[in-house]
């Protein structure tokens, strides 16, 4: 459907930029440069903007729910609701009273996921395990859950690779299902005697499941198959499996069974399935705008009592799509609901519209710091994967008057528009194409992606920007080049990552975009609960992007484009779009070896590209030392790490910089996360760096920036279209860039730090560090691994400052941007 035509049908209710963003040009002068923010609400209005430039106005009342919840089930008689939640922190199934939201009863489970199902009388729930391989059991007795013997698929992980997702109740023939997201399969137990009466192999990842009313027919949402696989419940045969789009998850039957509803989460959109036909007899486009880019996240569907109208949690627009689907092959989009963030489930009770916020309604400081880590682990305290606490949001279903209000409130929650996806505020002549496809005088883009360092930790020592001295940890002392380019070029001091931890981070840094797949598991998998480490390109579709990253982008387009480590793992290509694109010699993520030495592979591959006339558009290189190895004995010192990691990055700017590419070159330079390192502004916010003759010279820049912001810059130079609503959002980076290029070469600044020192003490950060996995990123947990990293440096018995986790914007009181011009000659 397009939403230009429901722009149309919601009038005058809906502001007037709104209706102009779907049609007309965009103005040919650009607006000026948006002031300095920092994290909290927008003071005058009732939005609350995040940092990645989405604000939240969430409709209804909101109850405080646990960590990450992902699905929500009625009861039979409509009285009771139950909650699954299944994020980092405490993983928990809630009993609700659905008349007041408010929570009965928690009870904690060792591990959940988003399966969840009430038995037809609704005396029991069945909630899934997750990778703890078994599904839980609770008895509802009154307004509590007593629990009962669980139903176990198999050893937990990693003993047994099986990963619990859909469950759903057969009451006649007194069975559950449950189907899986690692051995692929369905499986079906006796309820009375919880055994397992069969299992049988499904084509892809499941996520969930439903059974006709009639009993015959298992319906299953394939996760990494784009299609709904069909069974016969009765002969537990796999009839066959109905093309949809991509990421199908949840799934809603019309009670006669005739017509099926599936969320496609990478496509923006949703399936109707004639369930007679077994095929799709029309798609519902979920987003905000026609033809838009990933990024709306539909993952939840329910139909209104009377199945008139059909409600679609899009997660990723914090909003409900609503359409009427009363006529069969005729639906018509009715409007928005706004949310919480991140929505994962929406329900009808009565007429109460429920909806989980996956993410909540804000984001936490945590004054008191992060607990104090010991021999046990992280306790969660102060961790940033444990504070986005999720919530209920209840309102009444609303009408058509409502709803046209409601959706003007989302179109003013949203900075993506049609109009800022064709043409971003750029002015005239900036260097930084005001279009894809028109012409820059930067012809060579080297990207690099770094690992997990807020601004403080870094740059907190610099006066010219808004930094705390205290909580720094590499100052200038330990990295004079990444100081030296912020004296040189550009210092951001308001940049911020998109995402949480390396998992997601390494696709918000190559794709601006993390999948429902990255969003759901990457919580269990640093958790310790299970789940392989395994969102970087290895998982393969369940993991990427429909339309993947920026390599896939680059190749539609005729760009070349190079790896040197990012998404290579044990010296092969983690995707297809990597083979025959990435430098061999170059080592991927490995801490044994240092970052000197990748820039030495580097240099020569360079070199030798160069010289053969072969250099590509864009080279994305990997250098992630300044990870660091913690207070481990005999290991590089943290501050080894940071200074080797300085001076690679030192070398490679001199070396570029003295080459014949200079004068057309830039080097845009990231962490893939801000990894929960302590910071007085945000645990979002990190170092941000950009180098070249075209950018300018002894500037501070106060303006709010993100990762996707960045690739949108990197996009609009080599010619590229937006990858998600993300980067076409947000603001390209162009102010740091000028019009007059400064030829002038970088010289590299000598390391002040030796790169050779070892940890020698053998104290409690030492012993500590012996439990931590360091063979791939964030293996570690990491608010663990970060206080090591500040007692290595600080001490023994310091204490780590309290990281802040707004994770928010308002409006800063700055106006304008400080600058310190330099000469330009």
């Amino acid at each position: 459907m397009n939403p230009c035509f429901l722009l149309y049908r919601l009038g005058p209710a809906l502001p007037l930029l709104a209706l102009l963003s779907c049609s007309g040009n965009p103005s040919t002068k650009a607006t000026p440069e948006a002031p300095g923010v920092l994290p909290g609400p927008i003071a005058g209005t009732s939005q609350t903007q995040l940092s990645n430039g989405w604000k939240l106005s969430p409709a209804g009342t909101a109850t405080p729910l646990g960590d990450l919840p992902l699905n929500l089930q009625i009861s039979p008689d409509g009285r009771l609701a139950a909650v699954i939640n299944a994020g980092w922190g405490k993983n928990s199934v809630q009993l609700l009273d659905v008349a007041t939201g408010q929570v009965l009863d928690t009870k904690v489970v060792p591990a959940a996921w988003a399966g969840l199902a009430f038995a037809p009388d609704g005396r029991t729930i069945y909630a899934s395990g997750g990778q703890h391989n078994r599904i839980h059991s609770f008895r509802v007795e009154g307004q509590e859950l007593q629990p009962d013997s669980a139903f176990v698929l198999g050893a937990k992980w990693p003993k047994q690779k099986i990963g619990v997702a859909g469950v759903a109740v057969d009451g006649p023939r007194q069975q559950l299902y449950a189907v899986t997201r690692e051995d692929n399969s369905l499986y079906t137990f006796e309820l009375k005697t919880h055994r397992v009466l069969r299992i049988l192999k499904l084509p892809a990842e499941a996520y969930g499941v439903v059974l006709s009313s009639d009993g015959a027919r298992l319906y299953i949402s394939l996760w990494g198959g784009h299609a709904v696989a069909v069974v016969d419940a009765e002969k537990q045969q796999l009839l066959n499996s109905i093309t949809v789009e991509s990421h199908p998850n949840d799934l809603v039957l019309t009670r006669d069974g005739r017509r099926l509803f599936v969320a496609n989460a990478n496509s923006n959109s949703v399936s109707i399935i004639d369930t007679r036909l077994g095929q799709v007899t029309e798609t519902l486009n979920t987003a905000l705008f026609p033809a838009s880019p990933a990024g709306s996240t539909p993952d939840g569907v329910a139909l209104s009592n009377d199945e008139s109208q059909l409600f679609i949690a899009n997660a990723d627009n914090n909003c409900l799509a609503v359409f009427d689907v009363r006529e069969p092959r005729a639906s018509k989009p009715l409007g928005f609901v706004p949310t919480g963030w991140y929505p994962t489930a929406v329900r009808i009770a009565g007429n109460q519209l429920l909806v989980l916020n996956g993410k909540g309604s804000t984001s936490k400081p945590n004054p008191n710091g992060p607990n104090p880590v010991r021999d046990e682990g992280e306790k969660g305290a102060g961790y940033i994967g444990g504070l986005l606490t999720g919530s209920l949001s209840r309102l009444p279903v609303p009408d058509e008057k409502a709803l046209a209000a409601f959706s003007a409130q989302v179109y003013a929650n949203t900075p993506f528009t049609k109009n800022r996806e064709a043409s971003p505020d750029v002015p005239v002549g900036s260097p930084v194409p005001r279009h894809v496809g028109d012409a820059s005088p930067i012809k060579h883009v080297f990207y690099i992606i770094k690992e997990n360092r807020t601004y403080d930790q870094v740059l907190g020592d610099l006066p010219a920007g808004n930094g705390d001295a205290s909580l720094c940890l590499f100052p200038e002392k330990v990295t004079p080049n990444h100081h030296a380019l912020t004296r040189e070029f550009v210092l951001l001091d308001n940049f911020y990552v998109d995402a949480e931890v390396s998992a997601d981070g390494h696709n918000w840094s190559t794709a601006a975009y993390a999948t429902d797949f990255v969003e759901k598991s990457w919580p269990s998998n640093y958790s310790g609960r299970g789940g392989e480490y395994d969102f970087e390109g290895r998982r393969g579709e369940v993991a990427e992007p429909k339309d993947g990253f920026l390599w896939d982008y680059c190749r539609r387009a005729g760009r070349s484009y190079r790896s040197y480590g990012e998404f290579v793992y044990k010296g092969k290509a983690s995707v297809p779009a990597i083979e025959g694109h990435f430098c061999e010699t170059y080592p991927s993520f490995d801490l044994k070896v240092k970052d000197v030495d990748r820039e030495k592979v580097w240099e020569q591959d360079f070199d030798r590209l160069v010289a053969a006339g072969q250099l590509p558009d864009l080279s994305i290189i990997r250098l992630p030392n300044d990870h660091t190895y913690g207070a481990r004995k005999g290991e590089l010192s943290p501050l080894s790490y940071a200074a080797d990691n300085d001076l690679a990055l030192g070398r490679l700017i001199e070396h570029l910089s003295h080459s014949p590419v200079w004068k057309e070159s830039v080097v845009m330079i990231v962490e893939d996360d801000a990894q929960n390192g302590p910071d007085h502004i945000d645990a979002h916010r990190s170092t941000a760096y950009l180098v070249g003759p075209y950018i300018r010279r002894n500037a501070v820049v106060h303006t709010a920036y993100t990762t996707s912001g960045m690739l949108r810059t990197l996009e609009l130079i080599l010619g590229l279209p937006p990858m998600s609503q993300y980067d076409a959002a947000a603001p390209p980076l162009w102010a740091c860039f000028t019009a007059r290029p400064n030829f002038k070469p970088y010289t590299l600044r000598p390391a002040t730090t030796p790169q050779d020192v070892r940890n020698t003490a053998f104290n409690g950060p030492a012993r500590r560090s012996l439990q931590f996995d360091m063979s791939r990123e964030d293996a570690a947990p990491d608010l663990a691994f970060n206080e090591n990293i500040w007692q290595a440096i600080r001490g023994e018995h310091s204490v780590m400052p309290a990281p802040r986790r707004a994770a928010f914007l308002r409006e800063a009181k700055t106006e304008h941007e400080e600058e310190e011009e330099g000469d330009d000659d």
